[in-house]
Parts: structure tokens; C-alpha cells; sequence
């Protein structure tokens, strides 16, 4: 049977690779949560080449999204951040640098700081229908209560996924009153787990996976698309996976209900990514930076309570990026991504969308 996506036949999904794949990619929250291995504080001359870069960019440029690497010279923290980025994509997957310069700047001086530090991981993508090109991730429901709303605008838990995006950047501003941690598992992890208890339903990851659009529909694409959960492809796994927009699909007449194999197998999803065994949980301070690699970590972020004052509230900076020596891709995420082209893919894009740096989350 010919499976379709939206009106468009499917592009062929590369063939499993057959048993655990082991490697650095492969690691258990319980044994990494004692260790500070994964966080790299900045010295003070990497806070103030930062600052200075800074600096150089605004007065070459009045907004943000004009400027671009070049504009922020730093010969030792920039070399440093090139090489963290290709440990990342080729390692444990994510990293959390600490003390990045946040207080005693402006809002706007940090958020260039902070467009300055991503220039050197990878381009900047729309992370929303509105091209936010800079994410605020902070709670407005009071001021936009809309159903449809994305969950990082919201207090509530998130659950495990992976964004539409190679990389993705967070910068703590202000930690909430009590909860909001971030919560990362390695999703290599989960597939070497789910081919030693069940190989039948890591198979079936390997397969076609429908999954909605909602309301994120580029031009001359249906509402849906299909993806594996699993792909291998040049010697690397690449994995993709959002539960919600996997379930929504099956509103989709077209697509209808799961087979009972899929929703075994994501329901094993699942499980693992809560395992205390495998999850790691931050609890992020003011100039944490959390960079992950999509392609092989899955993150959530636990419900939190927040300060009743308006200049406490939790807020962090976000950053979607594609990096120029990322991953090879399967052509199928091209229905996601836009694109499979190194450097030039992901995030949401869909008819009328301006790109942009907005300093504010509404």
C-alpha cells in the first residue's frame, strides 16, 4: 500500500540498523547527575570578550537580526564555541555553560550577547507562525490566553520531544519561584533500550510515522506529513519525535488510528524517557545556557510556580539553529524542515512570515 502525506507520496525512509548502536550518544541521567562534566562555567576574559563583541555588533548594527558573526570578533571564546558545538552534534549530545554575562547589561545588550554566542553555532530559525527568530520562553497567560497557545508561553509541564530544528539554545534570565526544571534524556538511549527489551517495536520506529501539522502548514503542503521516530543514515541515528503532533494525526480523516504496534511502541517511548535511570534534570541559574543536539536528545520541562513580581518571573531566551556542519538528514524531514540543505533548515516557516528579533514574547 502506497502511503500518502498530505496529498504528496512519502519520500522512502532509510532501513533500520538492527540492534543498539552504543557509542557517547549513549548515556544514563543516574550516573551523569554527580557529575559536572557537562557544564563549562566561562572564565572572566570569555565573559568579557562576550561583552565586547557586544558592543562592536551594536555599533555596526541598529537590529539584531542584520548581524552576523563577523560582527562579533572573539579569537579565543569564538574558537572555543566551534569547537563545543562540533562535541555536541558528535558526543553526549548537550552541554550547559554557566555564568554567561546577564547581569549589570540591559535586556537588549544581552539578548545581542546572546544572538552573538548562537552566530557561532549555527543560522537562527523561525521557532513560531510569527517568525520569532529570538524565542521568549516566559508565562502570558494573562495577557494572551489563547487556546492554541505553545506551551513554552505557559507554566505547564511540557512533555518529551524534539524541536523542528538541528539545535536548540536556552538562556536563563530568572529562575521561577519553585519548579521548571529541564529535563533531558538521551533518545540514543531509549533506542538501544527499546532493541534489547523490544526489537519488534524499535523496528516499527524505524517506519513511517504520521504526524500532524495543526496550524504550522507551509505553502503547497497538506495538513500532515510522515516521519520515522528512528532514522540511520552515513553511520548516524537521527531521531525525531513530538508526541502531540504523532497523536493529533489521527484526527486527520485520512490518517485515522494508529496501529496497535505504533502506540505500543510510543507508549515504550515514553516509559524509558521517564526512567529515573535515564533522565537528567537541570535546575537552570541566571547566564545558564543550555545547548542540545534535537537529533539525539529529548527534553521536557516540569511545571513551575512563579514570583508575583513582574521583573522575577521566569524568563529565558531561546534559539533555534542549524548549523553548518550538521547531520545528513533522510529527504523525509524536508516535510518538516523545509529543507535538508546543511546549514539552512528547520523551524517553522508558512505563507506571510516575517523574520524577526522581537525583544519582547508577544
Amino acid at each position: 500500500m502506497t502511503i500518502t502525506a498530505g496529498n504528496r507520496l512519502s519520500p522512502s525512509h532509510p532501513p533500520a540498523r538492527h540492534g543498539p548502536i552504543g557509542g557517547p550518544g549513549v548515556w544514563y541521567g543516574s550516573a551523569l547527575k554527580e557529575s559536572t562534566e557537562w557544564l563549562y562555567p566561562l572564565s572572566e576574559g570569555e565573559r568579557d570578550e562576550m561583552a565586547d563583541a557586544m558592543r562592536h555588533a551594536r555599533g555596526r548594527h541598529d537590529d539584531i537580526a542584520r548581524m552576523g558573526k563577523a560582527d562579533f570578533p572573539m579569537a579565543a571564546f569564538g574558537s572555543r564555541l566551534e569547537e563545543m558545538r562540533h562535541e555536541v552534534q558528535q558526543g553526549r549530545g548537550f552541554v550547559l555553560l554557566r555564568n554567561f554575562p546577564v547581569e549589570d547589561f540591559s535586556f537588549e545588550e544581552v539578548a545581542t550577547m546572546y544572538w552573538g554566542f548562537g552566530t557561532y553555532i549555527g543560522s537562527a530559525r523561525s521557532q513560531n507562525t510569527r517568525g520569532h527568530l529570538l524565542g521568549h520562553v516566559t508565562d502570558i497567560t494573562d495577557q494572551y490566553d489563547d487556546p492554541n497557545r505553545r506551551g513554552y508561553l505557559s507554566r505547564r509541564h511540557l512533555l518529551y520531544h524534539s524541536d523542528s530544528v538541528d539545535m536548540v539554545s536556552l538562556l536563563c534570565l530568572h529562575k521561577a519561584k519553585e519548579g521548571g526544571l529541564s529535563t533531558i534524556v538521551s533518545s540514543y538511549t531509549i533506542h538501544d533500550e527499546m532493541w534489547k527489551r523490544r526489537p519488534d517495536l524499535a523496528e516499527r520506529l524505524y517506519r513511517g510515522v504520521p504526524r500532524s501539522r495543526r496550524k504550522e502548514i507551509p505553502e503547497g503542503k497538506g495538513p500532515w506529513y510522515e516521519l520515522p521516530v528512528f532514522n540511520y543514515l552515513d553511520g548516524r541515528l537521527v531521531i525525531s519525535y513530538l508526541r502531540q503532533f504523532i497523536d493529533d494525526a489521527q484526527e486527520i480523516p485520512e490518517v485515522g488510528p494508529h496501529d496497535p504496534q505504533l502506540v505500543e511502541a510510543l507508549d515504550l517511548m515514553t516509559e524509558l524517557a521517564e526512567d529515573p535511570a535515564l533522565f537528567l534534570s537541570m535546575d537552570f541559574e541566571p547566564g545558564d545556557i543550555q545547548l542540545i543536539h534535537n537529533h539525539q536528545i529529548l527534553h521536557n520541562r516540569t511545571e513551575y510556580e512563579d514570583w508575583p513580581e513582574a521583573d522575577r518571573k521566569r524568563y529565558l531566551l531561546r534559539l533555534w539553529l542549524s548549523p553548518e556542519d550538521g547531520l545528513t538528514l533522510p529527504t523525509a524531514f524536508a516535510e518538516r524542515y523545509g529543507s535538508v540543505t546543511v546549514g539552512d533548515r528547520g523551524g517553522v516557516v508558512i505563507p506571510g512570515t516575517e523574520r524577526h528579533v522581537p525583544l519582547t514574547a508577544l
